[in-house]
């Protein structure tokens, strides 16, 4: 016997989260299938905990749109459901004059983005803010906080069970079909068993693409490439000197080995990019060195031995090593052609940040009021 639902979410990290919430928000019957045996263990967990401003995507682009509905959402969200969370600001700074073009192309960017709060710095001002920085000129971003991302999961889950959502751990979606009267899938786990489904949403993260190529139905073609771009991070020995979170300008591979703070106040470096073939979370020791000389050029005060390895996150990127960055692609029944189906394809970073607004995002994809 198939039991038949109105909304399956696959995927219980920030996203799928957000999305089952939304669901269930709106009157649906929602069953939130996750593989693991708890909420968030992969991408969601294993990030830099920054909710960020909007800055650095390019305009027009869901990243772009999605980072800065969502930013202003989720401020309110903690605010309202008491998850910890502090808007300590960021400083992006220029160490070498021949930056300082990025810079300003940083700020028009995030103008056309419609972040108009950016406040330009020169030396003397980014040494008030931040006396153990050496930087020749900065932006300071009064919108960029911080999050307690795990505090901000169990807040989401409430919401979504609250109203009606119910999870399924130990549930991974093994595979299915698009018939003309829904989705049915194969679920694995203790209870093996088979679920017809109206409407689907995939937010299973890293794991998008494969449950994607798992359902017959959906042309295999428009599954895009997963590339796994491991970033590792380092944690301070001892006290920060930051109040605020520190950032380079962008490298072409990503945003640079910058300084983040989590709600304790405790420093962390990261992440730098590490193409890998196959998930994998070790940090390697080794990788300290090149750490040590990305984080001097604009802490040049940074004492020998005082990096210590910290964790590693995975983002399921789109792109290969050397290709251009790509967008979000959230993959309807429009860009498809199976009714009641949302792929949800290359969610990394401004994701946790962006996560309330591509919620609804997905949930209108879906035509669902």
């Amino acid at each position: 016997m198939t039991d038949e639902i109105d909304c399956v979410v696959i995927g219980a990290g920030v996203i799928g989260l957000a999305v089952a919430r939304a669901l269930a928000l709106r009157g649906r019957e929602v069953v939130l299938m996750e593989a693991t045996r708890e909420i968030g263990s992969a991408t969601s967990s294993r990030n830099s905990e920054v909710i960020h401003a909007g800055i650095y995507y390019p305009r027009g682009s869901l990243k772009a749109q999605l980072c800065v509905a969502g930013r202003d959402r989720l401020y309110a969200f903690c605010a309202s459901h008491g998850v910890p969370h502090r808007r300590l600001g960021k400083l992006i700074v220029a160490t070498a004059d021949a930056q300082r073009a990025e810079l300003e192309a940083l700020a028009a960017r995030a103008a056309a983005n419609g972040v108009t709060d950016l406040l330009p710095l020169e030396r003397d001002g980014i040494a008030k803010r931040e006396p153990a920085v050496s930087a020749v000129a900065g932006l300071f971003s009064p919108s960029t906080g911080i999050i307690d991302s795990h505090g901000y999961m169990l807040a989401l889950r409430g919401d979504a069970e609250a109203a009606g959502a119910m999870i399924a751990f130990d549930s991974p979606a093994l595979g299915g079909e698009a018939r003309p009267n829904g989705i049915r899938l194969r679920v694995g786990g203790g209870a093996a068993t088979e679920l017809l489904c109206r409407h689907l949403v995939n937010a299973a993260g890293l794991g998008a693409q494969p449950v994607a190529r798992a359902l017959e139905g959906l042309d295999a073609t428009l599954v895009p490439p997963l590339h796994y771009a491991k970033g590792n991070y380092f944690v301070l020995a001892g006290r920060t000197p930051f109040r605020h979170l520190i950032y380079p300008v962008p490298e072409p591979a990503g945003l640079g080995i910058h300084v983040t703070l989590d709600m304790t106040g405790a420093a962390r470096f990261g992440p730098d990019v590490q193409w890998i073939d196959r998930i994998d979370y070790a940090v390697d020791p080794g990788r300290a060195g090149s750490f040590y000389a990305a984080i001097r050029r604009y802490w040049p005060g940074l004492p020998d031995g005082a990096l210590l390895p910290g964790y590693a996150g995975i983002r399921p990127k789109l792109q290969p090593p050397g290709g251009a960055a790509e967008d979000f692609m959230i993959q309807g029944p429009s860009a498809h052609g199976v009714p009641g189906l949302v792929n949800l394809y290359g969610i990394e970073s401004p994701g946790l940040t962006a996560s309330l607004a591509l919620a609804d995002h997905a949930a209108d994809e879906l035509g669902l009021d």
